[in-house]
């Protein structure tokens, strides 16, 4: 028996916007509006709104809330100071990665995670799993929030003149809570600068209806997928899963191996550094009108399988046939060639930087 898809606050509205609906992580989410090339092309040149209140929120506090969150993540949290957000993952003892999150400061001793609607139900057990010993309170409270991303070079000006939010004061990767504990974040998933904001669902719809009456393009998971692709963020399934580490996926600037205390897969990752990883997470060019998708083989010269392609497309930014894959590492160095097998023909593919878009962040 099938399940029932979940729907976000937001539901009623797309579908009144006529959005091109598809199943997503349990949820009928928006697809896209207007078009993947307008949408894409709106976050890049002005601003796009998206909903992500899909995404999973727990918050964990308490007397071990710093150490515990420590324990469970390969970046360094204790010393953030309240207003900051981190990126990084979770992993298992064996290096595999459990979820990447972003994490919040959001005061001494409390703390919330944003976790990947794919994987909330697994993230929760987890977490709590590992709480054995840790005198702390964890709660999921992803049921209660909704979540807007606002993304693009505009994002600023739009949140302030539609919604009186004064971000300029906002660096990348910080956060100010306003009355009624709504959360504003210099955050996204674009490669852009922008904004993603969390609030009760009631605060959410009316966001978005200000920001649809202003003229704001809505966009969907079909351009956050390609604008994250260009940036060479990972997706989760994707670039990280149980059997791909950090490590491989060329993350290792988040993964904080000498913090004191260690984190839970912090041997294993140290002895994947320390050798070498076998495999490596590559960009690719390819020189083929057809586009590789994720799973198409990746082979040598001479014909044998050294990989797979974990995400491809036609930018629509750059306007060239790109890919990013999981090869051998000793295929993984900048200018290799190589060939992607396209419905049962070869392209040649020559590796290049995997962030094929430079990010238009605000520092």
């Amino acid at each position: 028996m099938e399940q029932e898809l979940k729907h976000t606050c937001l539901h009623g509205l797309h579908c009144g916007l006529n959005a091109k609906m598809a199943p997503f992580a349990g949820y009928d989410m928006p697809i896209e509006y207007t078009g993947l090339d307008a949408e894409h092309a709106a976050v890049r040149t002005r601003a796009g709104l998206f909903d992500v209140s899909h995404m999973g929120e727990i918050y964990i506090s308490g007397k071990d809330a710093v150490k515990f969150v420590d324990h469970i993540f390969t970046n360094y949290a204790a010393p953030m100071k309240p207003g900051q957000v981190l990126y990084g993952m979770m992993t298992y003892e064996t290096g595999g990665t459990v979820d990447d999150l972003l994490v919040y400061r959001l005061g001494e001793e409390s703390f919330l995670l944003v976790v990947n609607a794919s994987n909330l139900e697994k993230d929760y057990a987890w977490i709590r799993d590992c709480a054995d010993g840790f005198d702390v309170d964890i709660r999921d409270y992803s049921a209660d929030c909704g979540q807007l991303a606002l993304q693009g070079p505009d994002s600023e000006k739009v949140l302030k003149n539609v919604l009186g939010i004064d971000a300029s004061g906002l660096s990348f990767y910080t956060f100010t809570v306003l009355d009624g504990n709504v959360i504003v974040s210099r955050t996204g998933y674009t490669g852009e600068d922008g904004f993603e904001i969390y609030a009760d669902p009631g605060k959410i719809v009316q966001m978005w209806n200000e920001l649809m009456e202003y003229g704001i393009q809505p966009c969907g998971l079909g351009c956050r997928d390609t604008l994250r692709f260009e940036a060479g963020l990972p997706l989760y399934g994707d670039e990280l899963a149980e059997d791909i580490t950090p490590i491989e996926a060329g993350l290792g600037m988040f993964v904080k191996l000498d913090k004191p205390g260690g984190f839970i897969g912090c041997e294993a990752l140290a002895k994947q550094k320390a050798e070498g990883p076998h495999r490596k997470l590559i960009g690719l060019e390819i020189d083929s009108p057809a586009t590789a998708r994720h799973g198409f083989e990746v082979l040598d010269m001479d014909g044998a399988t050294v990989g797979h392609i974990t995400t491809g497309y036609n930018s629509l930014t750059l306007g060239t046939n790109i890919a990013m894959a999981l090869v051998d590492a000793r295929y993984a160095p900048l200018g290799s060639k190589l060939q992607v097998k396209i419905r049962r023909k070869l392209a040649p593919a020559t590796v290049i930087k995997k962030r094929f878009y430079v990010p238009q962040y605000k520092k």
